[in-house]
């Protein structure tokens, strides 16, 4: 799962804030103003905006390169420290405008219930010495950088002349520009690869309704028109929408999920996208691998990140039907599904007519080089061929049921030629096992798997293990003389 992938290094530039969380219960109104009086029981602080961007991809295992600007004050030493935490977190990109407060918000809960939030933040132009000192720390990250996020709260660093000098730049490197916008026009972002807007940003930047999918389709289409990349639409409950050029459209529905606090989750959804892309993954495993972080995150009590160990869970508990007996069509659906939530893919195969320990020992070494197992098994037909008319001596249907009802089998697939190369060219498995009496260039299709970056595994086998010799005993004569009480026969 995505816990063996090799994440990359962000770069994330954004404006900075502190998220302050005041808790308590509320258990009378004040009798000086027809107010709750808050009870107070606990408070926390934790990185938001940019830094809440930034330490979701650290969380998910990214190094990050974090730019932005804070204040000569408390504000700012206390989100250093918050960030301090994060050993994947270099904040040496943070650069200090004198007379400027650092941005916080401080929400008072009672239960989980929000109660007010309070604003502490002054917007201003910065100064072009601070303007050219976020250019120069982010061309000089951008140098080890996989990908460049720019998460815009629309506070003042991301300029339109910061935004255009750090995206050319990018753009020069062949690094990626992932943005989430909080313009009312996405021109500013042009030369972006990707603007991840929520619903209601759409709405603001392209005047038009986000109701079906196709309104959604036909407003990324106007969205894509203002800066010339592709879109990601986070719908809510309805999840999300990937719009890009080249025609392609995926529409990812929403898991269900308790739903506490939407706070923070469009810069887990940001900074999930970003960090599988930073693993050499497809765009769209990031948006499925995306919609389950952010289901994650919504249901916890406000901003807070999504781990690497919580988000494989809960990717594996989305794939978790096993021992199903699958054509080829839908064996390469399902895999599919498996790759776009980070599983890696075992394939082996055999005849299994008579299942023995051998058998069993081949099949849980497999399991263990991957996250999914596959089991092609040989046809009745193919059998017939391969071992002789008298075999199989379990048709294919039932060797199929009794290898799918093993526990480390997640699906079988019936093949009707003489070996599996067909159906491991059309499967292209991660990693093909087969037993070590066999040498990695003897092995079929060991050729296809290693072309398309996969891997070839032997694996120690059971001695003197053989259906073959169990058929052999079945059928051989059995001596079932009894001797007589007289001594006879």
């Amino acid at each position: 799962m995505i816990e063996n992938f090799e994440f990359g290094r962000l770069v994330v530039i954004g404006d900075l804030l502190l998220d302050k969380y005041v808790f308590g219960s509320v258990g009378r109104i004040s009798p000086e103003a027809p107010v709750p009086v808050l009870l107070k029981t606990r408070q926390s602080v934790v990185p938001g905006g940019a830094a809440n961007v930034a330490v979701n991809a650290a969380a998910l295992g990214c190094s990050v390169n974090l730019i932005g600007v804070v204040g000569e004050d408390k504000q700012a030493d206390i989100l250093r420290q918050t960030l301090g935490k994060w050993s994947g977190i270099d904040v040496q990109g943070l650069v200090v405008e004198p007379g400027w407060s650092t941005i916080s918000k401080t929400r008072v809960l009672s239960g989980q219930q929000q109660i007010v939030r309070i604003d502490e933040e002054t917007v201003v132009s910065f100064s072009q010495a601070t303007n050219d000192r976020l250019i120069v720390a982010t061309k000089a990250a951008l140098e080890t950088a996989d990908v460049l996020i720019c998460s815009d709260y629309a506070k003042g660093v991301l300029s339109d002349a910061v935004l255009r000098e750090v995206i050319d730049h990018a753009r020069a490197m062949n690094v990626p520009v992932i943005v989430d916008p909080k313009r009312k026009n996405f021109s500013a972002y042009r030369g972006a690869s990707l603007v991840t807007p929520n619903r209601s940003e759409m709405i603001l930047a392209t005047g038009l309704p986000l109701g079906s999918n196709a309104e959604v389709e036909k407003a990324a289409r106007v969205a894509s028109e203002q800066f010339g990349g592709d879109v990601l639409v986070t719908r809510s409950e309805e999840g999300m929408t990937l719009w890009q050029r080249n025609g392609h459209v995926r529409h990812e529905t929403a898991r269900k999920s308790e739903v506490y606090d939407v706070s923070g989750a469009g810069d887990t959804v940001l900074a999930t996208v970003a960090g599988v892309l930073s693993a050499g993954q497809d765009i769209d495993t990031a948006v499925v691998i995306a919609t389950v972080a952010a289901s994650i995150a919504v249901s916890k009590l406000g901003t807070t990140v999504v781990s690497n160990v919580e988000l494989s869970h809960e990717l594996m508990e989305d794939i978790t039907d096993t021992g199903m007996v699958a054509s080829l069509s839908h064996a390469r659906r399902m895999m599919q599904k498996w790759h776009q939530h980070g599983a890696s893919v075992v394939f082996t195969n055999g005849c299994f007519d008579l299942l023995h320990p051998g058998h069993i020992s081949l099949l849980r070494a497999a399991a263990q080089k991957g996250d999914k197992l596959v089991v092609g098994i040989n046809s009745d037909a193919s059998v017939k061929r391969l071992k002789g008319p008298t075999r199989p001596v379990q048709n294919e249907q039932a060797r199929a049921i009794v290898i799918g009802a093993l526990r480390e089998v997640d699906m079988v697939v019936i093949f009707g030629e003489d070996t599996p190369l067909e159906l491991i060219t059309a499967l292209k498995p991660d990693v093909l096992v087969k037993g070590a009496d066999y040498t990695e260039d003897a092995v079929v299709g060991g050729d296809v798997v290693k072309a398309a970056g996969g891997r070839v595994e032997l694996v120690d086998l059971v001695e003197g293990c053989s259906t073959s010799n169990l058929v052999k005993k079945m059928t051989q004569p059995q001596d079932v003389s009894v001797k007589s009480k007289g001594g006879e026969k």
